[in-house]
């Protein structure tokens, strides 16, 4: 049971949770595929046959003023609520806010959620989304290190393009957690005229140099696992050993100890390897772990990983554009956005003259109380929606 409950976390996949009332009920989605003919990233190179997976649930009004943009976390994706079929065990990270009658009311919104560029889960189902995992048309080849870096304004800048398809003028709000606070804060700042307000969770408007170092901590073990070779594994075997360590340091620094108290069982891994005899010999917490970064680095692509946190270390909204009403969350015990920065960022903004409130979440899941705890806000953020 606690090894399930630690999957679950970290493939952001979190089961529906909902009151007994007459608005539950399961949201069916499918994920549906945006395309671009070309696009130029913020470097100025250009992206041929650009894809983005979407999801959406609800109906835009005659106007096409009640759209809201999900934007997901790290190693997310656009199945931020409701299932692909009635028979799936668990629902979307967010199922517990976003649906019939919940605090983000399909009823009364449009919700879109969308994927980034060079998603993490390239090997997927349900993942479509452009990155260096893809045949570039001009080769026939996967892109591999060629592919353009990309960050998150490109990420936003592609989510327009989708929303201007949608023909919708205005957001109602964008809403996101981690990365998906950063894109949040980016909407704001690139495009101030077209969001109404902001709900960034557990983020801030950029990284600190603290967590610029950790996310290229975060990518070292892929680098320099032989596997990886530059880059160049496409048909040949993965870096799956410097993926599993690249999980491992990035679960360890996303969650809390009060999550490893709860999750992990004490003692060796195996019980005649007493682990004070022999270097080789683990604990259970390092074989548990060991486990589950197998099976997360199985759906996942090594290059879109480092692509991936390089776009996280490049963000950088321009909190000075930042005019959207905003309802920022924090967490306790958060060790990749830190509730100083988020509470400096919250600071900067009011100074700027920028309606903002303050809201927290708490829980024994670190970072991931951003997901795992949002039902605690659900109230506080339906009433800013409106």
């Amino acid at each position: 049971m606690r090894i399930d409950r630690l999957r679950c976390a970290a493939v952001a996949v979190v089961l529906g949770v909902c009151t007994p009332s007459a608005f539950c009920q399961d949201v069916i989605v499918e994920k549906r595929i945006f395309e671009l003919p070309s696009y130029s990233t913020v470097g100025n190179d250009t992206i041929k046959n650009l894809k983005i997976g979407w999801e959406a649930a609800g109906t835009l009004n005659a106007d096409k003023s009640n759209a809201i943009l999900i934007t997901h976390f790290f190693s997310g994706t656009s199945h931020a609520f409701g299932k692909y079929s009635a028979g799936d065990n668990a629902a979307g990270y967010w199922d517990s806010i976003i649906g019939p009658g919940k605090p983000i009311d399909t009823n009364k919104y449009y919700v879109v959620s969308s994927d980034t560029l060079v998603n993490l889960n390239a090997n997927a189902p349900n993942v479509v989304t452009t990155g260096p995992a893809t045949i570039d048309p001009d080769t026939g080849k996967p892109y591999g290190m060629r592919f353009p870096v990309v960050g998150i304004k490109d990420f936003v800048r592609v989510q327009k393009a989708l929303i201007d398809s949608l023909g919708v003028r205005k957001l109602k709000a964008v809403v996101g957690a981690s990365m998906g606070g950063l894109q949040a804060y980016e909407w704001a700042a690139s495009y101030p005229e077209m969001v109404e307000r902001i709900v960034p969770v557990v983020a801030t408007p950029a990284p600190d140099l603290y967590l610029i170092a950790w996310l290229g901590a975060w990518a070292a073990p892929v680098v320099l696992d032989p596997r990886w070779n530059g880059g160049d594994y496409y048909g040949k075997e993965p870096p799956l050993d410097g993926l599993k360590t690249a999980f491992r340091v990035a679960t360890l620094q996303a969650f809390h100890y009060e999550w490893a108290d709860k999750t992990f069982r004490p003692g060796p891994a195996e019980t005649d390897k007493d682990p004070r005899k022999a270097l080789a010999n683990k604990f259970k917490v390092e074989a548990e772990l060991d486990n589950l970064t197998a099976r997360r680095a199985a759906t996942v692509d090594a290059n879109q990983f480092l692509y991936l946190v390089k776009a996280n270390q490049l963000a950088s909204a321009d909190i000075s554009r930042i005019k959207a009403p905003t309802l920022a969350i924090t967490t306790p015990g958060d060790a990749i956005f830190y509730p100083a920065r988020v509470e400096q960022a919250v600071a900067q903004l009011k100074a700027n003259g920028t309606e903002v409130e303050l809201a927290q979440v708490t829980g024994p899941n670190g970072h991931w109380n951003g997901v795992f705890g949002i039902s605690q806000v659900g109230e506080k953020i339906g009433a800013f929606l409106q």
